[in-house]
Formats: structure tokens, C-alpha cells, sequence
């Protein structure tokens, strides 16, 4: 029982962690970009960035499947170098957590990199800073609160991933199955003490993760 019970809330959290991390990285390099940049079909760009948030997990789950399938180039490249496909592994879980949470990393760093004062950067470059200098010295500092909050909320979306990660990595214990999945499949055999236990679990550290990233906030001011 034991083993059941923790399994898939270790995996979800390491898989959820992993992705989220990723997605901070990625979130914020892009969300720069696109929150100082201007050029034709931004509006494209952006509606393809933040696209997974309005899609159905199940159109996610296939198009990961077609673009890391074997009979994709992606995936023929995977297997010729790892010697196996990466779907129905762990690293499936990781990569549909990362596309699910990405938009929200997006969309919170974008909006904190637009409501850097520009006339602070300009007045860093008039001082001798390059292009990185005033990222790393100026505009990350001033977004960090952004930066945090996009974390924890990807976080807690990635560690809630169900149905591209179903489609994607699958529902094998002890290698796949998170604990979304380990509900669906308690409830569905009609384990119910097992299923609340879980949920009751994912309540709690999504709960934690909200409270922190409301009391840095309430401290940032």
C-alpha cells in the first residue's frame, strides 16, 4: 500500500519538477523576446505559444505522438541513439507537462518583462551595460516576482497533467503512471480510499504552492 500510495506522487512531482524547470528556463528567454520585440506575425507567433492552453489535452497527446512517433524524424533519432522510441516512457510524462505549463510561464514573465520601465534599461546602456548586463542586471531583478509566480503555476499545472500525458507516456506503474492517472484508474476500479488519498495529497502541495507564491507576493509589497 505503501509503495502504491507514493509512487506516483514521487514521480509526478520529479516529473513536474523537471518540466517546470525547463519551462522556466524557455518561458523567460521567449517571454523577453517577445515582450521587447515587434515584428510581422508576432500575433502569430504568440497565438502558437500560448495554443496548448486552449487545446483539448487529447489534440496535444496526438500531435506530440506524430511529431515523436518512429515513423517521425524526431523520433527515428531518438531511437538510433538511445535504442528505444520515448513514447510510454518517463520522459513522454516530462515533455507533455512542459508543452501544458509552458503557455502559463509565457504569458507571466511576458507580462512582467512589459511592465519593466523602459527608460530604466535605456538609462543602463547609457552607464556601459551590453544587452546581457542589462537582462541579467536590470530586467531579470525587476521580474523576479513574475518569474516565481509562472513557476509555481506551471509547476502546479504540469503536476496535474492528465490527458496528453495518458495518450503520451501511458498509465504503467512504477514508470509512467502520476498520480492524475493513478486516480482515474483507483476510481475506475473502485479503490475510492486510495483515489481520496491521492487527491487529498495533489490539495494539499498545489495548496502550499499557491500560498507561497501569495505571501512572496504580499512581501514583494
Amino acid at each position: 500500500m505503501t509503495y502504491e500510495f507514493w509512487d506516483p506522487i514521487f514521480l509526478s512531482v520529479r516529473t513536474a519538477l523537471i518540466a517546470s524547470v525547463f519551462v522556466l528556463l524557455m518561458g523567460t528567454l521567449i517571454g523577453r523576446f517577445m515582450a521587447k520585440s515587434s515584428f510581422k506575425g508576432k500575433m502569430l507567433v504568440e497565438t502558437v505559444l500560448i495554443l496548448p492552453l486552449v487545446l483539448p489535452p487529447s489534440v496535444i497527446g496526438f500531435f506530440l505522438i506524430i511529431i515523436f512517433g518512429m515513423n517521425s524524424p524526431i523520433g527515428r533519432v531518438i531511437e538510433n541513439i538511445f535504442n528505444e522510441t520515448i513514447i510510454f516512457t518517463w520522459w513522454a510524462g516530462v515533455i507533455a507537462a512542459a508543452v501544458v505549463a509552458f503557455p502559463l510561464m509565457y504569458q507571466v514573465t511576458k507580462a512582467g518583462f512589459e511592465h519593466v520601465d523602459t527608460d530604466i534599461e535605456n538609462a543602463a546602456r547609457v552607464d556601459g551595460a551590453g544587452e546581457r548586463g542589462v537582462f541579467f542586471l536590470v530586467s531579470l531583478p525587476l521580474t523576479i516576482k513574475y518569474i516565481f509566480t509562472g513557476f509555481v503555476l506551471s509547476f502546479t499545472r504540469a503536476l496535474g497533467e492528465f490527458g496528453a500525458t495518458l495518450m503520451f507516456a501511458g498509465n504503467i506503474p512504477g514508470k509512467t503512471q502520476t498520480v492524475s492517472t493513478a486516480i482515474y484508474i483507483a476510481i475506475d476500479s473502485g479503490k475510492m480510499d486510495l483515489a481520496w488519498l491521492w487527491v487529498l495529497s495533489m490539495i494539499l502541495i498545489s495548496s502550499i504552492m499557491l500560498l507561497i507564491v501569495q505571501w512572496m507576493n504580499k512581501k514583494a509589497h
